[in-house]
């Protein structure tokens, strides 16, 4: 039989002591109700170790109860893997883990605690002179030891990879209560299998991440920053493979958006003025990082090439910082805008680079055979061929409805994925959103490895039921 939540509660008082733990609906609210509102699960009380010993203290009563845990840091997910399923679970949060275990940045990394923020991570840096490099429209609030639970990509993969390559080790406790010390600062380990990767982006299912080994890297001396215009995806890919070939790992960011994203941001005031240089229907957001040392000038010249060849029509180059930021607001608030556009249909999928025109075009047109009048507006990091495949409403039509027909538009669009040799979960992870499609698309052998790992390492399968194997 479950525990009752007057059986949880003051066994975790008694654990935490009263302000560790938070057990009234209302004052709940925070912590089970996710950035997108899909899921609605109450929990049966929310637990805000302070030490890593606290997390310990937990996950033993829980493992020896048979309590469910669901692990927390900053509720920014977006495919449910941060709240309950059930409604029996208890809420971990690591909000309070936060502090600076060690920097070092002549060896290039820094240890935080998990609670830590990814903006305060990058404030860390810079007072260290270095940065890291990890960019997301959610980093005032995501977490350290959610950016990694969930293996977390953003504007910056191009060049400096994905939260799983830009982490060096990590500390966490598992299911049994025991933990995992695992903060190495090595760059090569070949003593076995790579267990940091394997809690890294398994989304609180094989153990709570307390505390991470970040690398750090050189901050670049100067960013130059164009917003080009371009005739459609395949243009882009060109200019893509032309401004690779000239810049090389200086460009760090290289991000395609549609037209109608800006006509959104302007109707709903989210940009006081069109960033762009003239209207086209497709645009690229390039940036290029000068190193130490490194001339200036390369993204104008790289420009002008692709000015001549026909690649781009026009653009706009930044000359002050507030530019540079106008450009880079308008493609963070590219999926924000669309929620004031009325419902939308979203997608995280990724293909191979040179596949995503193809996807634009195959997916595009195959939604609107399913739904008359639907407005795509795929956007996102066509540099790592992760596109934000989104799907807002037809004008004037009802949301609910739209809504309803969803699994139709996800059908034709994951099909063209994964024609295309794609993944349907690029960033965001499975969570409990995608796990019935996991099952779906997943090859069956990987899916057995999967399924014997967590059997080991959470053998009553207390740690995030529900979410990414079900």
């Amino acid at each position: 039989m479950p525990l009752s939540r007057d059986q949880i509660v003051p066994a975790l008082i008694q654990l935490l002591g009263e302000n560790g733990v938070v057990s009234e609906t209302g004052e709940m609210a925070g912590y089970i109700s996710e950035p997108r509102r899909r899921f609605h699960k109450q929990a049966m009380a929310v637990a805000l170790p302070r030490t890593v010993a606290e997390v310990q203290a937990v996950m033993e009563w829980a493992n020896e109860i048979g309590v469910h845990i669901v692990p927390q840091a900053g509720n920014t997910g977006l495919v449910g893997g941060q709240v309950p399923v059930f409604g029996d679970e208890v809420i971990v949060s690591i909000s309070r883990l936060k502090g600076v275990r060690n920097v070092d940045a002549a060896a290039g990394h820094m240890t935080l605690d998990a609670g830590t923020t990814l903006q305060e991570a990058h404030e860390i840096a810079e007072e260290a002179g270095m940065m890291f490099p990890l960019y997301i429209a959610s980093q005032g609030s995501a977490r350290i030891g959610g950016v990694l639970g969930s293996n977390a990509g953003g504007v910056q993969v191009l060049s400096y990879g994905n939260a799983r390559e830009l982490c060096l080790g990590v500390e966490a406790v598992m299911a049994d209560g025991s933990i995992y010390k695992g903060l190495s600062a090595l760059r090569k380990d070949n003593t076995g299998y790579d267990l940091k990767d394997l809690l890294v982006g398994s989304e609180g299912t094989l153990g709570i991440i307390t505390a991470a080994t970040l690398k750090l890297l050189p901050k670049p001396d100067a960013h130059e920053t164009a917003l080009l215009n371009v005739e459609s995806p395949a243009a882009a890919l060109e200019l893509f493979t032309l401004m690779r070939a000239r810049a090389g790992n200086t460009l760090t960011a290289f991000e395609l958006m549609p037209r109608i994203g800006f006509d959104f941001q302007l109707k709903h005031k989210m940009i006081s003025h069109d960033p762009s240089a003239a209207i086209s229907d497709w645009y690229v957001l390039a940036e290029i990082s000068v190193p130490k040392g490194g001339q200036t000038g390369g993204l104008s010249q790289a420009v002008e090439a692709a000015y001549e060849t026909g690649l781009v029509s026009n653009g706009v180059i930044a000359e002050t910082l507030s530019q540079r930021e106008m450009m880079w607001a308008a493609r963070e608030q590219m999926s924000e805008v669309q929620s004031r556009e009325g419902a939308s249909i979203k997608h995280d999928v990724s293909v191979p680079v040179a596949a995503v025109p193809e996807l634009i075009a195959r997916g595009s047109m195959a939604a609107r055979k399913v739904v008359d009048g639907i407005r795509p507006v795929p956007f996102g990091h066509l540099g790592d061929g992760n596109i934000h495949f989104n799907f807002s409403q037809p004008e004037d039509a009802d949301g609910k409805a739209f809504m309803a027909g969803a699994d139709a538009v996800h059908n034709v669009v994951y099909s063209v994925v994964r024609e295309l040799g794609g993944s349907v979960s690029a960033e965001h992870g499975i969570g409990q959103l995608k796990t019935g499609l996991l099952r779906q698309v997943k090859d069956p052998v990987a899916l057995k490895m999967m399924k014997a790992i967590k059997s080991a390492l959470d053998p009553k399968g207390i740690l995030n039921p529900g979410k990414v194997l079900g």
